[in-house]
C-alpha cells in the first residue's frame, strides 16, 4: 500500500486530477514534498497558499488512525497500483488514483460484466424490458454493474441478486453517505455478497457533480452499457458517451415515440447505438461468449 497515495487521496485540497498530475512527476509520491514551492507552481499551477494549504492537511492525517476505522467499518481500499485494482478500469482515461470497496473484489475482475442504466420513474414497459433482456445475462454468470440510483438501478441490482448473480454498485459519494437513503437495505445485500465501489474516501457526501464521476466507472467496468429508457437530458446519456469514449459497446432499449422517458434512448439509437430487442443482439457483439442458458419469456405486452 502506497501511504503517500493514500493520504493525498483523503486530502480535499487535491482533487483527482491534481492527484493524476503528481502521480504522472512522481510515480512514487516519494519526492514530492521535497518540491519548493516555485517548483509545485511550475509542475501543478497552484498558488503558494494552495499549495502549503495541502501540505498542512496531508501532516494531520493519519494512515493508522484511518486504517483502523475503516477496518472497524469493514471498508477496504486499493490504488491504481495493486494488483487486485479492476483490469477494466485501468485501461480508461482517468482511472481512479484509489478505490475504496465492500464486498468481493474479484467481481471487478469478471470477464463478463455489463453496465445498466437508465430512468429513475421506470415505467411498466421498462420494467418488463430490463427483466427480458438482463435475466438471461444473469443466469448466465454476467455481472451487472450498475449506480444504486431508484428506478432502473434498483431493479437491476435486485434483480441480479432475485436471481443468484452477482452485482457491484458504483456510489457517487463516499460509503458513510450512502444515497439514496431509501436503498440502505439494498446496499447492505450488496455489501454482504456482492461488491461497492466508491472513487471518494468514506465521509464524502456526494455532490452534483460525482454522479457524472461516478458513471464513467459504471461504463469503465464493464465490456457495455445497456440504457433501459432515458430522457433527452438524462444523466443516462452521459454515461452512453462516456462507453463510447472508453471504446466500450453502448446498446440502448427502443421505447415508443410519445413517451418523453424514451426519448434519450432511442435518440442514442439515432445516433448509432445498438438497438437492443433481445438478449442475442447483446451476445453477439462478444464472439468470444457463449450463452449457455438462453431462458426469455414471451414479449409481456404493454
Amino acid at each position: 500500500m502506497n501511504k503517500e497515495l493514500f493520504l493525498l487521496a483523503h486530502c480535499k485540497g487535491v482533487s483527482q486530477q491534481l492527484l493524476r498530475k503528481i502521480m504522472s512527476v512522481d510515480p512514487t509520491l516519494k519526492l514530492f514534498f521535497h518540491l519548493k514551492d516555485h517548483e509545485w507552481e511550475s509542475y501543478f499551477q497552484l498558488k503558494k497558499e494552495k499549495i502549503q494549504a495541502i501540505k498542512k492537511e496531508y501532516h494531520s492525517l493519519s494512515f493508522l488512525a484511518l486504517e483502523k476505522q475503516y477496518k472497524k467499518d469493514n471498508i477496504m481500499f486499493l490504488s491504481l497500483y495493486d494488483k487486485a485494482y479492476p483490469p477494466l478500469l485501468k485501461e480508461i482515461s482517468d482511472p481512479p488514483p484509489f478505490l475504496f470497496y465492500k464486498g468481493d473484489i474479484e467481481l471487478s475482475h469478471s470477464p463478463q460484466s455489463i453496465g445498466v442504466v437508465g430512468t429513475r420513474n421506470p415505467s411498466q414497459y421498462g420494467r418488463f424490458a430490463l427483466e427480458y433482456i438482463i435475466k438471461p445475462l444473469i443466469l448466465n454468470n454476467w455481472v451487472i454493474v450498475s449506480g444504486l440510483a431508484k428506478g432502473i438501478d434498483t431493479l437491476a441490482h435486485t434483480l441480479s441478486i432475485n436471481q443468484k448473480g452477482k452485482t457491484i454498485a458504483v456510489i457517487a459519494g463516499g460509503f458513510y453517505h450512502l444515497y439514496p437513503k431509501q436503498n440502505q437495505p439494498l446496499a447492505e445485500q450488496i455489501m454482504t455478497s456482492h461488491l461497492i465501489l466508491s472513487e471518494h474516501p468514506p465521509e464524502t457526501p456526494p455532490q452534483k457533480w460525482h454522479f457524472p464521476m461516478r458513471n464513467r466507472l459504471i461504463s469503465g467496468l464493464s465490456k457495455g452499457t445497456i440504457i433501459i429508457q432515458a430522457q433527452k437530458r438524462s444523466g443516462s446519456l452521459i454515461t452512453a458517451q462516456q462507453a463510447l469514449e472508453q471504446n466500450r459497446e453502448v446498446f440502448a432499449v427502443p421505447g415508443s415515440i410519445f413517451d418523453e422517458y424514451c426519448g434519450g434512448t432511442n435518440e442514442l439509437i439515432q445516433n448509432g447505438a445498438k438497438l437492443v430487442q433481445d438478449v442475442s443482439h447483446i451476445i453477439e457483439e462478444f464472439p468470444g461468449i457463449k450463452m449457455l442458458i438462453n431462458e426469455t419469456k414471451e414479449r409481456k405486452k404493454c
